[in-house]
């Protein structure tokens, strides 16, 4: 019968490299200074420790397996890690120190777009990160405990702007606020009870809001279900550099498209 013993070997013997994902640095250099010839790469969202092998990781993503696969596929993504390699990931599950070590095996599927989303959108990856919290609050607690949809283009307002026109007046025309901000965050929420699309620059910074897009639909596949607004999304980042995250009225859940497709559904729940 296997012991706990050979069952923590089994989980650490012969891998090709540990990611440590947001790791103190005692413990960090623990880890690092045990064995030289194993990659260790660190997956937070600050570089605390100076690891030489690093991946940002812009969202906090309470759901473990969505932690390690960003972290791979951004370790991927910058030639770290390759197909087929064993890792054994060290995680907190529950809040605290790493309480737990997952050994996985790199394969090309887990290349899921959510790090490509981030690290090579014409927008700045915080200002990525700060319109998906808004649109991950607004899927848990809706407004006004309703649920909404809203639609937010981000990047390449100056197209997006030509491709669109306002159904009212924009709230935005003469302001110079940003994503991000609490106060503009909450103005966003109370918005987006309201139709249209909200344009947001590479900088952050919101352009207008009650936008309609008049991108052509003609050739845009999105699953079946998604209506008028994600239709919308999909088209606009085909005919643009944008990238569109919509939030879904009738499922909750949020997508994003770029490049014309639809690259990541999550639950805001998860998060």
């Amino acid at each position: 019968m296997a012991t706990l013993s050979d069952l923590l070997d089994y989980l650490i013997t012969d891998v090709d490299g540990v990611f440590l994902f947001s790791p103190n640095s005692s413990f960090y250099e623990q880890v690092a200074g045990n064995d030289a010839e194993t990659r260790v790469v660190v997956v937070a969202p600050q570089n605390a420790v100076e690891a030489e092998s690093y991946v940002e990781l812009p969202l906090e993503f309470k759901n473990v397996r969505d932690r390690i696969r960003f972290g791979i596929e951004g370790a991927m993504d910058r030639g770290l890690v390759a197909e087929g390699d064993d890792l054994a990931c060290s995680v907190a599950i529950f809040d605290g120190d790493p309480d737990s070590v997952v050994r996985v095996r790199v394969d090309e599927a887990m290349r899921s777009g959510l790090y490509d989303l981030f690290t090579h959108s014409r927008a700045e990856p915080g200002v990525i990160r700060d319109v998906f919290e808004v649109a991950i609050e607004l899927g848990k607690k809706g407004q006004k405990g309703k649920p909404v949809g809203a639609l937010f283009v981000v990047g390449d307002a100056g197209k997006v702007m030509n491709k669109s026109r306002p159904l009212s007046y924009n709230p935005f025309e003469k302001s110079h606020v940003h994503v991000g901000d609490p106060i503009v965050n909450v103005m966003l929420k109370e918005f987006s009870r309201l139709d249209g699309a909200f344009i947001i620059s590479d900088s952050g910074k919101i352009v207008s809001a009650y936008r309609y897009l008049e991108p052509s639909a003609e050739g845009v596949d999105i699953p079946k279900g998604l209506g008028a607004r994600h239709m919308a999304g999909g088209a606009i980042t085909r005919d643009t550099n944008a990238t569109a995250i919509v939030l879904s009225e009738s499922d909750g859940l949020v997508r994003a498209f770029k490049g014309g497709q639809l690259i990541l559904e999550i639950d805001p729940e998860d998060y």
